[in-house]
């Protein structure tokens, strides 16, 4: 089995009800709206998800919920951050059961493994299943960096077929074309640096703020890879104040807040997060509703062949 990784794959947010529970009702709908906008795939659990806050019964239920609800029509893919090697392969046996089509699969957390240590947390997560596997690269905030060293290892796995690149470094996107070609798909995983990286090679995005914006970041894909690039341009110069929410450490209250205020969502999330308040709360909203209030009129897009 394998994955078309060309397009856009929602980072999607967990709903939760106002008693902690999952709102499936709410996931459900906004799930909804990335299909009707045109997205490639969706991703359950990952960070904006609040993967570390999940029981595995609920990420079965939010697996087997999705699957069933996108019937065939795109790969629902399990992000996997776990602390031990052990605890991942559990997870990705789990999500082969449960329907997943792929993996999106971080470095071990909680201890910063060297090199070797890294390589073979990822060989024996890919070894232990069929699943098409995309390594998150987030040195930034997971404070491991997946070099081009370790690549050229991980790819005698053949379903490593992918990485989230949210190094924030452009330029690692050309290092990746010279060295592998496409045997790595590139997804970019930073919202405010996404139309560069497309530019570049990447061939998709993993998005935060698409969760409350969906038909204009699949425009935005779209028209930059039919070559349409100052219309994509006009949408991303509107969009940058609110892609800029996806790279605070709060980015899961702001892009809940910003599903909320677009009608796709809830504010709640599960503790140690806390909604927002006071003036930081007012600062968002004030971003999010002079973007609702500014949105531009998308170019027709859905039929745009990327």
């Amino acid at each position: 089995m394998s994955i078309n990784w060309n397009g856009v794959f929602p980072a999607l947010t967990t709903k939760f009800t106002p008693q902690d529970t999952l709102d499936l009702p709410l996931f459900g709908a906004n799930l909804r709206a990335q299909l009707e906008a045109g997205i490639n795939g969706a991703i359950i659990g990952g960070s904006l998800g609040e993967a570390s806050t999940l029981t595995l019964a609920e990420k079965e239920a939010l697996v087997k919920f999705a699957v069933e609800k996108v019937d065939g029509r795109v790969p629902i893919l399990l992000n996997i951050a776990e602390g031990s090697t052990r605890d991942a392969v559990n997870q990705a046996a789990l999500a082969e059961e449960w329907g997943a089509a792929g993996l999106m699969l971080l470095p071990p957390m909680r201890y910063k493994s060297d090199h070797r240590e890294t390589v073979t947390f990822f060989n024996t997560v890919a070894a232990s299943t069929e699943l098409p596997i995309m390594i998150y690269n987030n040195p930034v905030d997971y404070k491991i960096d997946v070099t081009l060293h370790m690549f050229d290892e991980l790819i005698a796995m053949p379903n490593i077929e992918a990485v989230k690149e949210s190094t924030r470094d452009v330029t690692n996107v050309t290092r990746l074309i010279n060295h592998f070609g496409d045997r790595i798909k590139i997804l970019c995983g930073v919202d405010t640096i996404a139309i560069e990286e497309l530019l570049m090679g990447a061939v998709g995005w993993v998005g935060g703020l698409v969760c409350a914006f969906p038909a204009e970041t699949v425009a935005i894909y779209r028209l930059v890879k039919a070559g349409r690039i100052e219309e994509a341009l006009n949408i991303h110069r509107w969009f940058l104040p609110l892609l800029e929410l996806d790279i605070h450490p709060k980015l899961v209250q702001y892009i809940k807040l910003a599903e909320a205020e677009a009608g796709l969502g809830s504010e709640y999330v599960r503790e140690p997060r806390l909604t927002l308040i006071g003036s930081e709360r007012e600062r968002v909203l004030a971003v999010i509703r002079q973007g609702l209030a500014n949105r531009p009129a998308l170019p027709e897009y859905t039929s745009v062949t990327a």
